[in-house]
């Protein structure tokens, strides 16, 4: 009974430390081949993930990309300090990056990676919600 007792516990204290993990919400991304878009951040196992719920033209009118729904923050993984390590795909070419990010307030900075974190491009996001 005690080890159910301590199970719970700690499932509850890990979902409610998911709940509160800054990451999480919707983010603006920056204009990129013409367009942004909004992407819900979400708990996936013990990481989080991002998908593109919304896609705007870059003066803003809202737009029915091919590209929502798609998973383009992957498997994130909270390093503990406000920055996270996982992969990063990109819509516009097909490709999946080494991922990092950097969480501070409403600000989210997304960088994807090749050559072992030598070459890197970011972004900077804003929260929406």
């Amino acid at each position: 009974m005690h080890r159910l007792i301590a199970a719970t516990a700690a499932l509850l204290i890990a979902t409610a430390a998911q709940a509160q993990d800054a990451a999480l919400g919707t983010w603006q991304t920056e204009v990129d081949d013409g367009a942004f878009a909004h992407v819900d951040v979400v708990p996936c196992g013990g990481a989080v993930c991002g998908t593109i719920v919304r896609s705007y033209q870059a003066d803003g009118t809202p737009y029915e990309s091919p590209n929502i729904g798609l998973q383009i923050v992957r498997n994130m993984a909270p390093n503990g300090d406000g920055t996270y390590a996982g992969q990063v795909f990109r819509p516009s070419n097909g490709k999946t990056y080494t991922g990092k990010m950097q969480v501070s307030g409403n600000a989210l900075r997304l960088q994807g990676c090749v050559a072992g974190g030598l070459i890197c491009a970011s972004q900077n996001w804003v929260r929406v919600q």
